[in-house]
Parts: structure tokens; sequence; C-alpha cells
């Protein structure tokens, strides 16, 4: 059962960086962020919202490895810390920011607590 969920969320991770990744002008404007003057910030869209989920999905299928996916649950750590703290400090449209927190500190819990 572990094996499966594993892989689910790890589908779901290269999901989600796809997105990032080959659409990110899709994905800027569902996270309420408007490309400016600058074509940057689709760089960093594709980089760390796209390729960065993806490659780290994408190594978890291929190794198998129980730490490979607890390193996906450190990363959605990290997103879901600073999601919360932003929901303090930066006062971000309320629901969304909860949902978008819930979808990473849901899969951080249980890939780290069922690989570690």
């Amino acid at each position: 059962m572990i094996d499966i969920l594993n892989i689910a969320i790890a589908l779901l991770t290269i999901g989600f960086g796809a997105f990032g990744f080959l659409a990110p002008r899709y994905t800027a404007a569902a996270l309420d962020l408007v490309p400016g003057e600058s074509t940057m910030g689709l760089s960093e869209m594709r980089a760390s919202v796209g390729g960065l989920f993806v490659a780290l999905g994408l190594f978890a299928i291929l190794s198998g490895a129980p730490m490979a996916y607890a390193m996906i649950g450190v990363a959605y750590t990290g997103a879901a810390a600073g999601r919360l703290i932003s929901i303090f400090l930066d006062k971000p449209p309320f629901k969304k920011a909860l949902l978008y927190f819930a979808f990473e500190a849901g899969p951080a819990i249980y890939l780290l607590l069922a690989n570690l």
C-alpha cells in the first residue's frame, strides 16, 4: 500500500510540476502571479514550480528508494512552511492559500512518516 501511495503522490507531483514546466503562464495565473515586463518570472515558474517537481517525482519513481520519496516530503514541507508563514504575514486570499497549504502539508506528512 505504501508503494502505491508513494507512486501516486510522485505522479501528482510530476503532474503539478508539468503545469509549471510546460504551461508557466497558466500556472502563474492560477497562482495569482501576473507576468510583467520581464519574462524572468516565466523562467522561474518553469524551473522552481515545474522542472524541480518533475525531476523529484521522476527520480523517486525510477529509483524506488524510500529516501527519494521522503525527499519529496521534505520539499513539500518547505512549501507548506512557506505557505503557512505567508498566510499570517502576507494575507493572501485565505481559502485559496489554505487549500494550497493542504495540498502541500498532506503529502509532506504522509511521505515523511511512511518513508523515514
